[in-house]
């Protein structure tokens, strides 16, 4: 890597975390996303505070859509609370894989609420590429200051796509949602740099669609597990072989 960032206080690596987000490629995509969420909790009858506070608290578009979507068709509670509890179960892998990143001797459990809350992709993406080069005492703060910045900027522009709702076409909308798992997709190609990570990618985009076709409930998870389950298998054959050969 060819880039380091270096800050002289806790404070300072905050507020380069929340420069970074504003910077980032991830903000374009936010702010599309947004704009098509506001506008479906304004299709729905959902008021602005509402949307605001689901996206503090929840911080998970995907699982906002489930909550809004089903609010809005009358889908009873505990339905909706389940099913918005097993959309967040996927982020449960990224805060496991993140959290040693910023943990120091120091770090204590209640320093790690805020980033275990505010871990979605698009900051777990981000940190994974950038907490490796910074000092290990100003990684939480920087961490923090990155999911400020993307919360910042998803409930700004959640409320100007509520407040444009009535000129904002339904396929426009629509179109703005689809940006967030096409970021994803994108990112996590790009941050795929050994042969495992790329034949996770390979294996479950197949099971992903495979799944879909057939209609299997939970095609997302079990494509996720199947397709990095399947490369996990074939590294650790290639690593056999490799060290029998030697």
């Amino acid at each position: 890597m060819s880039w380091s960032l270096t800050f002289n206080s806790p404070t300072a690596a905050f507020l380069g975390g929340i420069k970074w987000a504003w910077t980032s490629v991830f903000v374009i995509v936010m702010a599309g996303t947004y704009i098509g969420l506001g506008a479906l909790a304004h299709d729905f009858g959902l008021s602005a505070l509402w949307l605001t506070v689901s996206t503090l608290f929840v911080w998970a578009a995907p699982a906002q859509v489930i909550l809004i979507s089903g609010l809005g068709t009358g889908a009873a509670l505990l339905e909706l609370a389940l099913a918005v509890s097993l959309s967040g179960i996927r982020l449960f892998p990224m805060v496991v894989s993140l959290l040693p990143l910023v943990r120091t001797r120091q770090t204590t459990l209640a320093d790690l609420i805020l980033p275990t809350h505010f871990t979605s992709v698009s900051m777990w993406v981000e940190s994974h590429r950038v907490l490796p080069t910074l000092a290990a005492e100003h990684r939480l703060a920087f961490c923090n200051g990155l999911s400020v910045g993307y919360m910042g900027v998803a409930t700004t522009f959640g409320l100007v796509g509520f407040y444009l709702a009535a000129g904002l076409p339904p396929l426009l909308a629509a179109t703005l949602l689809f940006m967030t798992p096409l970021s994803f997709l994108i990112s996590t190609a790009r941050n795929a740099r050994i042969m495992m990570d790329r034949l996770a990618l390979v294996f479950g985009l197949a099971l992903g669609a495979l799944l879909t076709i057939m209609n299997v409930q939970f095609d997302l998870m079990w494509a996720g597990v199947g397709g990095g389950t399947i490369a996990y298998a074939i590294h650790r054959l290639r690593a056999a072989k490799a060290g029998a050969a030697s």
